[in-house]
């Protein structure tokens, strides 16, 4: 493929000769297989203006890029990312890699050292490689309780203002199901969560204030016309069974906004016929569901010694099946709960199709990362004529090729324009590990 600076500089021009996912793309494009179709994409004023068989009259003398078969995406959306833990990793490894150990160290480094200069930094390196890498919106929960929401949010409210029109961001509050219970705590959450955001949600898990905290949360998101986000069963424990409250309140309660449940890693260790029946109750109540396979790759099943048996990542196939909405996430970024990562959405994806054995066929499943996604936070994710040229443009020019490798020659289009994708050095952190 050329090289950014040779795309024609032009208001209106052709990328010819292009493979698109026929699952992101409109219908009587010719078939090239592994359900990929063939296209020229004509781009005009930022848009895509035309979506044509390759070679189909109507784009005579426009200026154009033969892309050679190569494979163009929507740029990535990812629904469930701590950016406000980011890159601590340096100053806050985890000891054993184990979720305690992650807790433990994620509460120490917060405390000594989270302030508005700290979590400023580390979330722009996560936005700047985030946008170098090809995304154009994420969604990121944020620790909350009092005295740390009101450093975070206002950062994060800053962040979202500066990215505007190149990263569409989202929040939603991050604290334990039992806090939801104490309205003085809640009233705070609120206060920091209203000048920016229209989400709410907990970690839950199986404790004694599950339903009242539960109960809680759908009232007060319902009073507000907010959606609901919430981290469930991080757990191998096939007695973790939060996913299923979660439906039965959403049933029982009526709720009429959008809720998006994250991990659900219990799922996958209980009996068939349990599992079973929270599936189908989460696709009566229309609930989302978000994996994280890098991030429970990491946590899940570590024992030292012992090569882990179990990995964490929940029923993606039979939630598929039941027209759950599924979609998949890079969660943590170098920091206690996941050591690894870059906020690349295409290698979260190359690899969740290695853990999930998402091929054989690769259906629509890129979907998670695109349209699923995007649809969930009312913003672009398919190729259509009128959206924004937002794109991915690859030299690969099959599944294959594209996941072999790590694609680090693509090209990213905004408003079909390239951008620089000069990724941040981590020299730019060293600053707030000077003391560590």
């Amino acid at each position: 493929m050329q090289d950014f600076a040779t795309l024609p500089a032009a208001p209106r021009y052709r990328l010819g000769n292009a493979t698109l996912p026929a699952c992101l793309a409109p219908a009587g494009l010719p078939v090239a297989g592994e359900g990929l179709v063939g296209a020229d994409l004509i781009i005009a004023e930022g848009r895509i203006a035309g979506l044509t068989a390759p070679g189909a009259a109507g784009a005579e003398g426009l200026p154009g890029l033969d892309l050679d078969r190569g494979m163009v995406l929507p740029c990535f959306a990812d629904v469930h990312t701590h950016l406000d833990k980011g890159h601590i990793w340096p100053r806050a490894a985890n000891p054993d890699g184990t979720f305690a150990g992650a807790l433990a160290s994620v509460l120490a480094d917060r405390d000594a050292h989270w302030n508005a200069a700290d979590v400023a930094a580390r979330m722009e390196f996560s936005l700047r490689s985030a946008h170098a890498h090809g995304t154009r919106a994420i969604r990121t929960h944020i620790d909350s309780r009092p005295g740390l929401s009101e450093i975070s949010w206002p950062v994060f409210a800053e962040a979202r203002a500066r990215w505007a029109g190149r990263i569409a961001l989202e929040a939603a509050p991050l604290f334990a199901i039992d806090s939801a219970l104490d309205p003085a705590f809640m009233a705070s959450t609120l206060a920091a969560v209203e000048p920016v955001g229209r989400l709410l949600g907990a970690v839950t898990y199986m404790t004694p204030g599950l339903d009242e905290g539960l109960a809680v949360l759908f009232r007060l998101a319902a009073e507000r016309g907010w959606d609901l986000d919430f981290h469930v069963d991080e757990t191998l424990d096939p007695g973790a069974a939060s996913l299923r409250r979660i439906a039965e309140t959403a049933l029982a309660t009526r709720f009429s906004g959008r809720i998006l449940v994250g991990h659900c890693c219990s799922l996958a260790t209980q009996p068939a016929d349990e599992a079973a029946r929270t599936m189908d109750l989460l696709a009566q109540a229309g609930i989302g569901v978000v994996s994280l396979p890098m991030c429970n790759l990491y946590l899940q099943d570590r024992v030292p010694g012992r090569t882990p048996r179990q990995r964490g990542v929940t029923l993606l196939h039979e939630l598929k099946a039941r027209g759950v909405p599924v979609m998949i996430a890079s969660d943590n970024t170098r920091d206690p709960f996941y050591a690894y990562g870059d906020m690349d959405m295409l290698e979260v994806f190359r690899e969740t199709v290695r853990i999930a054995h998402l091929d054989h066929p690769f259906g629509d499943w890129v979907a998670t990362v695109t349209a699923t996604p995007a649809g969930w936070m009312g913003q672009e994710g398919r190729l259509a004529t009128g959206q924004a040229a937002d794109l991915l443009l690859f030299r690969a020019r099959t599944w294959n090729e594209l996941l072999s490798r790590p694609q680090a020659d693509r090209i990213v289009l905004r408003a079909g324009c390239a951008i620089d994708r000069s990724l941040p050095d981590y020299r730019d952190l060293d600053g707030l590990f000077a003391s560590v």
